[in-house]
């Protein structure tokens, strides 16, 4: 699988908004699914979108859906997740995550997370 670097994180206020950018490490995303997920210490990692290999097709979990978007630039070799209406909850470290499946919408088809982006949302 291709290794992946997150960036973009940071700290927000409630309210508003950040883009997260997911770029493969010495290789190509274009033939593969994407996923974002993220944790807080102590809790289990959450699955909360993937996108397929060309775009087409996303999921997001429902504890978010409206509020992110995920989307892809396989020209730039880079999968993006807008974030948007941020809570204090969303505060934990993202992580994103390549893989050859087609179903880019179970979150145990990808298993090679990056290292992760800090987000933090201050109330």
């Amino acid at each position: 699988q291709v290794q992946v670097v997150e960036t973009g994180g940071g700290l927000v206020q409630a309210g508003g908004s950040l883009r997260l950018s997911c770029t493969a490490s010495g290789g190509t995303l274009s033939p593969y699914s994407v996923g974002w997920s993220r944790q807080v210490p102590g809790k289990e990692r959450e699955f909360v979108a993937g996108v397929s290999w060309s775009g087409d097709s996303t999921y997001y979990t429902d504890a978010m859906k409206g509020r992110i978007t995920i989307s892809r630039d396989n020209a730039k070799n880079t999968v993006y997740l807008q974030m948007s209406n941020l809570k204090p909850e969303d505060t934990a470290v993202y992580y994103c995550a390549a893989s050859a499946t087609t179903y880019y919408y179970f979150s145990s088809n990808y298993r090679s997370w990056g290292q992760g982006t800090q987000v933090t949302v201050s109330s």
